[in-house]
Formats: C-alpha cells, sequence, structure tokens
C-alpha cells in the first residue's frame, strides 16, 4: 500500500505509529519496544498446530531475525526481552527492527514521506543517522519497502503541534508554551512561541519511567527476599496502575511508588532548574508515556503556570508527527 505520510515513533517504551487512510480515517498502533531474537520457526507448529497464533512479526535486519510486535513476549530467559536503552539507540539494529515493525503492522509499501522523532539532546546527530539509513529501499524479510523522504522533528514538537490542532483559535502563535515530554529513558522539553521552537530554552536529559521501575523492582525485591527478574510486567503494572503479580501475590505499587518520590523529585528539580523561571509562558503541557508519575511533581515545582496532561498522552508525539507530515507536503504542492 502507498501512503504519502506515514508517522512514527521509536520510543524506548513503546512504537507508536500513525496514519491516514485512503477513506480519510487515521489509524493508530502500538506496540512494546522489545526486539529479542526470534526463535527458530522449527519450534513452532504448522497450521494444525493447537498453539495459538500471537500478533509479531519477524523482522530481518541484516542476517539476525528480530521478533516484535503486541504480542511480543514480556518476560524472557536471564530478562533478554530485546529492550535497549541507550543514548546510541536510535543507530541500533533494535530501532530499525522496530521502525520496520511498525511499516509491517500498518500494510504499507511505499512512503512519500516518513515522519520519525528524535530526542532533543541528541537531535542533531541522530536526526542526520536516521534520514542516511532509512530513505531508500529496504528488504526487512517481508514485501519490498520504498521511502522517498525521512523528515525527522523534536519528539516533544509533536505535541505542541497536536495541543494547538486541538485548540484551533485559542493557541496563538505569539504565546509561548512549554512542553515537557516524560519518556522511558529521557525527559525533553520544548519552549515554543506557537510553532516556533527556540532550540536554546529546550533540551533533553537522562531520566524517566525506566529508573523508577528499577527502583521499585529493587523495593519489591528486598520486601520479597525474590529478585525481581520480570521488569517488563512491572512496567506494565506501573502504566495500567494494576497490582503487580508476583509468586501468587498480587502486589499493591502504589506505596513503593510513595518510596520512589526522591528520585522523581531529583528530575523535576534538574528541570526546573534548566529551564525556570517561566513568567511568560502561558502553561506547560506535559505529554509522554511517563508522565503519570511525574506530573504531581511538576505541578508542584511551577506552581504559578497553567499545568495540563495532553489527550492521550503516550500516542501524542506521533499524532502530531503526522500533521506536521501532512502540512510539509501541501506546502510542497503549493510550491511546485
Amino acid at each position: 500500500m502507498y501512503t504519502s505520510v506515514f508517522a512514527v515513533d521509536v520510543g524506548y517504551a513503546n512504537t507508536k505509529w500513525a496514519i491516514r487512510t485512503p477513506g480519510g480515517r487515521v489509524v493508530t498502533g502500538m506496540f512494546p519496544s522489545l526486539a529479542p531474537l526470534a526463535p527458530p520457526r522449527s519450534l513452532w507448529g504448522g497450521g494444525e498446530s493447537m498453539l495459538a497464533v500471537r500478533q509479531v512479526a519477524t523482522i530481518t535486519i541484516g542476517r539476525i531475525d528480530y521478533e516484535v510486535g503486541p504480542g511480543v513476549p514480556l518476560t524472557a530467559a536471564y530478562g533478554r526481552t530485546g529492550r535497549a536503552l541507550g543514548d546510541g539507540f536510535v543507530l541500533s539494529d533494535n530501532y530499525a527492527a522496530l521502525l520496520f515493525g511498525a511499516i509491517y503492522f500498518a500494510g504499507v509499501t511505499r512512503i512519500q514521506r516518513l515522519v520519525l522523532g528524535a530526542s532533543v539532546r541528541n537531535f542533531e546527530k541522530d536526526s542526520a543517522a536516521l534520514k542516511k539509513r532509512f530513505v531508500g529501499e529496504h528488504d526487512f524479510g517481508h514485501d519490498r519497502v520504498i521511502v522517498e523522504k525521512v523528515v525527522v522533528i523534536p519528539q516533544p514538537f509533536g505535541s505542541v503541534v497536536l495541543a494547538a490542532s486541538c485548540r484551533g483559535d485559542n493557541f496563538r502563535r505569539d504565546d509561548a508554551h512549554l512542553v515537557v515530554d516524560v519518556g522511558c529513558f529521557t525527559t525533553d522539553w520544548v519552549y515554543a512561541n506557537g510553532f516556533a521552537m527556540d532550540h536554546n530554552r529546550s533540551g533533553g536529559m537522562r531520566g524517566g519511567t525506566s529508573q523508577i521501575v528499577r527502583r521499585i523492582a529493587k523495593l519489591v525485591s528486598r520486601d520479597e527476599d525474590e529478585e525481581v527478574d520480570e521488569i517488563e510486567l512491572l512496567d506494565k503494572a506501573l502504566r495500567e496502575k494494576s497490582p503487580f503479580f508476583f509468586y501468587g501475590k498480587n502486589i499493591e505499587l502504589a506505596p513503593y511508588i510513595e518510596l520512589s518520590a526522591p528520585i522523581i523529585a531529583d528530575v523535576v528539580m534538574d528541570l526546573q532548574n534548566r529551564i525556570a523561571p517561566l513568567p511568560d509562558v502561558r502553561s506547560i503541557i506535559l505529554s509522554g508515556g511517563g508522565i503519570a508519575l511525574y506530573a504531581a511533581a511538576i505541578r508542584r515545582a511551577f506552581p504559578r503556570v497553567i499545568i495540563e496532561v495532553i489527550d492521550s498522552p503516550c500516542l501524542a508525539n506521533v499524532l502530531g508527527f503526522r500533521i506536521i507530515g501532512e502540512a510539509g507536503l501541501a506546502r510542497e504542492r503549493r510550491a511546485d
């Protein structure tokens, strides 16, 4: 299938994608950013197998097969779930496998404009690397895919554009807003006057939900006298605000979140020191899959600024990427 704009946000925690169908409907998808090595195909039964079919795809990068998708296992031997955390993530084969997984599940084979996000902290380096790697023709073990152009956006800027599209006339071009995007591994922020990003007041740093999850895992391990290796399941329980099932027990996580408050406070204090004061900001817009853990601390840190959580914070950036991609394509067509 051909598409003019395909937006993908390959995050450390989840991979999100958005596309407009030929009928004009915007469709989104999301799956964990896990890319474990695929098991030998001989292990799986044929058409008569009683095993349930998992919603995964085998993506080949180089000569290595990875499994990605909504049905990818959240647990694995020795904790090797295929999660990649680090500054070199966008250069990794894990990133490529997740990106091609999004393309596979969306069912596209030719993309006129692929819109991706990159962290503010490493934007210039990562942007150049993404454009170099993903423009062209690709074979990842399924149908060949042609990407004509890659556009890279600072990740939180997608939330700026989405917020503006939702507010309409209430979002004025001369108003200043700060978007704080709390992810799994990093916290990024964008200071924007309307749609103009102020690079000097935008930035990013390490610090997100992953360190909270690791802290809680250590606390549960201490209390249960048993090592917690099921980090992905613990992370899932935190996101869904549900108990963590561990050796026959449903463990409520709220007390452990309270015990992790100093880590959250340190990240927010670092953020406050980097961006304060904010007398000219109309609002701070909170975005990202980890914002639920940080929102209260951010509100306490900036008591005189209006603070709001954007709708669908986990999907906000990728929905904004799609809008940016379509707007840029429309400008190019008008100029021709």
